[in-house]
């Protein structure tokens, strides 16, 4: 049995902000300070889809992940990295899942998550690398700011070095929130990616029990 006096309350705190269409509290002291408590523990985010309002963690943990349909199969070793979904059509999906309102807003972040092509050039004397791998994937949660619309953090796992020597795992809120980790190997990688998703959802902070630096 619990011996924390404020738990019931806290507890009631997170069922209004569930039944309130914009996830909006009581500006009195209590509700101020199970806010507090509920931030510092986790169980709750600031709202990236209402001013001043507020979101559950049990609440984003019924949303869908967005990542490469065919992850599993990569990590099974049976499709080569370039086979991948394309961001283009991970973040289609994810756009869709929103609600009608909240997709022109989550469109204008399209090219930020999605990223742009980079392409190693030929060095004299060297042969052309193949595009370095860079896929991306959503999933909720905060960070030192709100999430992309409908609360979600986006990252990437991709290719740092062209001889696959170096990678890297970002994961990102709205503005300049991120947490990073590097690995030597794409399977290392892909282990990182994996347990990432797993945890969801989380706010950034959270990811430095999983070996994560923030920026």
């Amino acid at each position: 049995m619990s011996h924390d006096p404020n738990e019931q309350f806290d507890h009631a705190v997170l069922d209004i902000i569930e039944h309130s269409p914009t996830g909006a509290v009581p500006h009195t002291p209590a509700y101020q300070d199970a806010l507090k408590r509920l931030h510092a523990s986790h169980q709750a985010y600031p709202d990236a889809d209402h001013k001043d309002g507020h979101v559950t963690a049990r609440a984003l943990a019924r949303l869908p992940l967005f990542h490469a349909g065919n992850l599993d199969a990569l990590v099974a070793g049976t499709i080569a990295p370039a086979e991948l979904e394309s961001n283009a059509r991970i973040y289609d999906r994810y756009v869709r899942s929103l609600a009608a309102p909240l997709r022109a807003k989550a469109e204008s972040h399209r090219l930020t998550v999605t990223g742009k092509a980079v392409h190693h050039r030929a060095k004299q004397g060297h042969e052309v690398f193949h595009d370095p791998v860079h896929t991306i994937f959503l999933l909720p949660g905060a960070g030192p700011h709100p999430g992309l619309p409908g609360n979600y953090l986006h990252g990437s796992m991709f290719q740092v070095s062209a001889d696959a020597t170096a990678w890297a795992v970002h994961v990102h809120d709205s503005l300049d929130g991120m947490a990073q980790i590097d690995s030597a190997n794409l399977a290392e990688a892909l282990s990182h990616l994996q347990e990432t998703l797993s945890s969801a959802p989380f706010h950034l902070s959270e990811l430095a029990a999983l070996g994560f630096r923030m920026n």
